[in-house]
């Protein structure tokens, strides 16, 4: 299961500063509104130590990161779900994503211009889910006078569409995100099919200056306030270094992260946040071929974490070979393992675990 992110937030604020970092896209975006007007996208691996801890016991060819597709989505303004600026010209790259990336300036700096010629998260963040929730609403609203229609014939199905876009424009209406909203598991998915904007889960990015790197500043706070409100997280992250950093050759990167005290870049701080701000969580297979990592989401049965690589292995599950990436430190092969008893037998009830090491046994 591939995860795709998109990076939101209004001109000026660091946004595709960061997302060329991250991707090592290459030069800077330039620092004017409407920069960005069709979205960038890059595919990255997601940094994981545990990969390379399980190559040193199992010799491979290659090791298989799990990725993450990251889509820097055009800045968004004031007005731009009635026009203004680019439109709704990024409302269809938005609906595609399983989460938002919320790039939200926390730090002055006179040679680059706020759209709004101060700096406010708060207000900030208020602009991007006004202009969400007006298009959001204007869905919401289109949805409910079609299933008016088949609601009047009596269709449960309709009836069951129509009370949860009625719940959801009463909350938009309010300019409050539809992630706010407390449904039930059918509810959840009678909206579903609607792709709302706003029921995107957000991981705020703070992006802070070099000398607030752990994002302890009022600016960052005020965010983070906010954020507990409605159950996400916040991350710092310094766009100017971190664009320093891109531009490094591999080897030097590290030298330059802990002459400012970091262990690590960015990225690997934002995948951790977005795989648990979604619920996700990696297990791995190996074998001579190569280590690879999967991506699954918490509460996966083995069956299930076995349909992520192929829908086959899922339906013809028998049971899983299962041990840790730690047992495998402690007895350095997995003939030892088997030895000492720690390699598990699970059947189709198993919970997968983060960071198991699987071999899946089919009839597929």
């Amino acid at each position: 299961m591939a995860l795709e992110v998109g990076i939101v937030g209004l001109p000026n604020v660091g946004k595709s500063t960061i997302f060329n970092a991250l991707t090592s896209a290459g030069a800077l975006a330039a620092n004017y509104p409407f920069a960005t007007i069709e979205p960038n996208v890059g595919i990255v691996n997601v940094p994981d130590p545990r990969l390379k801890i399980i190559q040193s016991f199992i010799p491979t060819d290659k090791l298989v990161f799990a990725s993450v597709r990251i889509v820097d989505i055009a800045g968004i303004v004031r007005g731009a779900a009635t026009g203004e600026g680019l439109g709704n010209k990024f409302l269809s790259h938005i609906r595609e994503t399983d989460a938002v990336l919320h790039v939200v300036r926390c730090f002055e700096d006179s040679d680059i211009t706020h759209v709004d010629e101060s700096v406010d998260p708060i207000r900030d963040i208020d602009t991007i889910d006004t202009e969400l929730c007006l298009a959001d609403l204007e869905t919401v609203t289109s949805a409910a006078d079609k299933a008016i229609r088949t609601a009047r014939a009596g269709d449960k199905e309709s009836i069951a569409r129509l009370e949860v876009c009625n719940k959801a424009k009463a909350l938009l209406e309010q300019g409050k995100p539809a992630r706010g909203l407390q449904l039930n598991p059918d509810e959840q998915n009678a909206i579903k099919s609607l792709g709302l904007l706003t029921s995107k889960r957000v991981l705020y990015v703070a992006n802070v200056a070099e000398d607030d790197l752990e994002g302890k500043s009022p600016l960052v706070e005020v965010v983070r306030k906010r954020a507990a409100l409605e159950g996400g997280d916040v991350i710092p992250v310094c766009g100017k270094l971190e664009a320093e950093l891109s531009e490094l050759p591999e080897a030097d990167r590290q030298e330059m992260l802990e002459s400012h005290g970091l262990k690590e870049p960015a990225l690997a701080t934002l995948s951790r946040g977005a795989y648990k701000l979604l619920g996700l969580q990696s297990y791995y297979t190996a074998g001579k071929i190569e280590v690879r990592a999967w991506t699954i989401k918490q509460g996966f049965t083995a069956p299930q974490a076995a349909g992520v690589i192929h829908t086959d292995l899922e339906r013809g599950f028998i049971r899983a070979e299962v041990y840790s990436v730690e047992d495998l430190v402690q007895f350095k092969t997995e003939a030892a393992i088997k030895a000492a008893g720690k390699m598990r037998v699970e059947g189709k009830s198993y919970v997968m675990k983060d960071a198991d090491v699987c071999n899946f046994l089919t009839s597929a």
